[in-house]
């Protein structure tokens, strides 16, 4: 059964944000539901089965909350680097959404900053509706003494992922160990201390419970690689150094995992070139046995009952569609013949809509130095160059430049640049891979798998852990790991330090971390976005102290009329 398929556990809610099952008057046994022809837990996770689809609807509830998997468009914007120093929203660079501006987005009645409270406190309940059901399960069920522990394992992996998310965006919050079976009103916010003790204590079991990597049930699970991997980030938000560098050095060494340095898999050059780089992002290659790579993917599968399609092309690509006309009047994309008519769209580019919108930094600045030789930078990697298409005009097949309009056509330089045609990171898109929607060439959708974690990822945070341990020669050498993959020049350990490794997280990580998350952990949060973000329109995105942690929403405080429920600094 697909990996996607979602169990759909009745959980109604209380009077707090918190899920919750309200308690009914159970002193009258003919008051007492039984399930009998719909799930509940009761009867959902009497088996094995249903507790194994417990376990993906866990997956699933990452999944379209990083991934886009439901149009939440502010919230998977965000986790993917909106609103830091890589990227600002291009569609609309003066937005009330898209975090154009901190005053005004961070709001405690923000819907938004809801969301992002509310989906990982749900995934808290939902994993402590889980393991009640886990250890109560009888041991004959189990196929085997290890499998209960595996299953446990994995719930605590996505209960300490949740608290990852909570305590870096808000700071102390309640720590929920237990079912929330009726409506509670003095949550209290407990110290991160307590958060990051939880997430210590559950990830120590999953480090030893979960699966060997290749010893999984299905693609898509997560294993002991992946919880080492989430240790080793908690250490370093923490300021346990030496931990996190033992953390990832369980997963350098232990699990069979290396670097991909030749090429593999299937994958179609759509541009005339490709590379190792290219072909660890092509549709198909993300779970095959030779990629090694891989320590955690999130699984897709399109077209069929559960399953879904990303929003890489949506979210990060440019649209181009929307440009107009060429400078000698015709339309400038005439796009794919799709039953009689030329659609505008370009299967190479499928429909962007600018959500994210790479910064000068992310898209120039950590180039330069090495703009011909590393091959992230490729064509094929980042496509820069754009070209009209259309065979009615005098400027098909040349290369789009704004400078060829003569002035009075008037066009706008904002949405030219931040809209319409900007660098696009090819590793997010799927190119000429349409499944659907075939008159905008897909909608936007990409179908490819993604990762969740990978390996190139584990050198940079073991990096990162030594130049917090001031060993900056080993951080160079996991630096120079990644760098020689990509055929970069190394750097020198004199080079190496906080400012050095994040760029090189953009330049192999961008589009794939919760940079939010890894600038909040390096204290680098607000002097890089005053720095580096470029918002046309709003240049550091008028980001102030207080905006390191995001406000408790207002409902929430009302709700906990039991116990006091501070608001962070700054949002009275």
């Amino acid at each position: 059964m697909s990996i996607l398929n979602k169990l759909k556990v009745t959980l109604k809610f209380g009077s707090l944000l918190l899920p919750m099952w309200m308690a009914g008057c159970n002193s009258k046994d003919f008051l007492k539901e039984e399930p009998k022809d719909f799930l509940a837990p009761d009867n959902a996770y009497s088996s094995v089965a249903g507790l194994r689809q417990g376990i993906n609807g866990l997956v699933l509830s990452v999944r379209d909350s990083w991934y886009f998997g439901e149009e939440l468009q502010d919230v998977g914007t965000i986790f993917k680097g909106l609103g830091t120093d890589v990227a600002f929203y291009g569609e609309d660079p003066n937005s009330t959404r898209f975090l154009c501006n901190y005053v005004t987005y961070l709001t405690p009645s923000s819907s938004y900053v809801k969301e992002y409270w509310t989906r990982p406190f749900k995934l808290v309940q939902r994993v402590n509706v889980l393991l009640t059901y886990i250890d109560a399960l009888d041991a004959a069920k189990w196929s085997n003494d290890t499998q209960q522990a595996a299953y446990k394992a994995e719930a605590l992996f996505f209960r300490a992922y949740a608290y990852r998310h909570l305590v870096s965006f808000f700071g102390d919050v309640p720590v929920v160990t237990e079912v929330v079976s009726e409506a509670k009103v003095d949550f209290v916010r407990n110290p991160v201390s307590e958060a990051y003790a939880l997430m210590e204590q559950d990830l120590a079991f999953a480090t030893q419970n979960l699966p060997d990597p290749g010893k999984e049930e299905a693609p898509g699970r997560v294993t002991k690689g992946a919880a080492w991997q989430l240790l080793s980030e908690v250490y370093l938000a923490e300021g346990k150094y030496q931990d996190a560098v033992t953390a990832s050095s369980h997963v350098i060494n232990d699990f069979g995992y290396h670097l991909m340095t030749s090429r593999f898999g299937s994958t179609i050059d759509v541009f005339g070139t490709g590379d190792v780089y290219l072909d660890l992002f092509a549709y198909g290659n993300q779970n095959l046995s030779e990629n090694k790579e891989s320590i955690w993917v999130m699984q897709f599968e399109p077209l069929i009952a559960g399953g879904s399609s990303g929003r890489g092309t949506r979210a990060f690509g440019p649209a181009y569609f929307r440009m107009g006309n060429t400078p000698d009047g015709k339309k400038a994309f005439r796009g794919e013949l799709i039953n009689g008519a030329y659609t505008g769209y370009s299967d190479t580019l499928g429909r962007g809509v600018s959500w994210i919108r790479p910064t000068n930094l992310a898209a120039y600045t950590v180039w330069a130095s090495d703009w011909n030789n590393d091959i992230r930078n490729a064509k094929h990697n980042i496509k820069r160059d754009f070209y009209f298409d259309n065979p009615a005009s005098t400027f098909d097949k040349k290369k789009i430049d704004f400078k060829l309009y003569p002035a009075s056509a008037g066009r706008d330089a904002l949405r030219d640049t931040c809209q319409y045609i900007y660098p696009f990171f090819m590793k997010v898109a799927d190119p000429c891979h349409v499944l659907s929607d075939f008159a905008t060439s897909g909608g936007g959708a990409t179908y490819k798998d993604v990762y969740a974690m990978r390996l190139a990822e584990t050198f940079l945070t073991r990096a990162e852990a030594y130049i917090q341990l001031g060993q900056t020669d080993l951080a160079a050498n996991d630096i120079n790991a990644v760098r020689e993959r990509a055929h970069a020049k190394p750097v020198a350990a004199s080079q190496v330090n906080m400012d050095y490794l994040l760029d090189e997280r953009v330049r192999e990580l961008y589009g794939e971390e919760c940079r939010h998350i890894v600038l909040r952990r390096t204290g680098k949060l607000l002097e890089r976005v005053r720095k580096y973000n470029n918002n046309p329109l709003n240049k550091g995105l008028n980001i102030q102290d207080y905006n390191v942690l995001w406000p408790i929403p207002q409902s929430q405080i009302d709700l906990n009329i039991g116990a006091a429920f501070p608001q962070n600094p700054g949002y009275h």
